[in-house]
């Protein structure tokens, strides 16, 4: 099994087979408009707009679960995403990241690669999977981890350093 194998509903509500993405690299992203680490949106966009041609996809998931920190509407998350930091990486339709109604992605990303001390929850937004170019996921980043901060880690993935 890898990311690839799953499917997920777009920032529109259209189902999308995460296959689409085969042979990228990926940073798979739960993101809030309302979090202290809402500007991390800027850094995940420049890291997209810079690699994006050469094989590197960012994924963002809005996720309400962590101090209700995302609670609009779909509609409302995109347009705030688009005027407020000029997103163009994709976005997809609100999910759980943990409990009972976690999304499986999210179920096997926190499995194949738990946070500290082995722990699978995720611990807040903007937690980040980095996934390679066959889908496997290779490193997870905590919310406070910014973005340009794991940028050598994206090339080493790309073969570009």
């Amino acid at each position: 099994m890898t990311v690839y194998d799953f499917k997920a509903k777009d920032i529109a509500g259209k189902g999308i087979p995460l296959s689409q993405y085969q042979d990228k690299a990926l940073l798979i992203v739960n993101v809030a408009s309302q979090c202290g680490f809402t500007p991390q949106y800027a850094g995940l966009e420049a890291l997209y707009e810079k690699y994006k041609d050469k094989g590197f996809a960012v994924l963002g998931f809005p996720c309400n679960q962590f101090g209700s920190q995302e609670p609009g509407t779909e509609t409302e998350i995109k347009s705030f995403c688009e005027t407020s930091f000029g997103v163009k990486f994709p976005l997809f339709s609100k999910i759980d990241v943990n409990g009972a109604n976690t999304h499986p992605l999210y179920e096997y990303l926190k499995k194949s690669i738990p946070g500290v001390l082995g722990s699978e929850a995720i611990k807040w937004n903007f937690t980040k999977f980095l996934v390679d170019a066959k889908g496997e996921p290779v490193k997870r980043y905590g919310s406070a981890d910014k973005p340009e901060s794991i940028e050598g880690d994206v090339k080493s993935l790309l073969g570009l350093s």
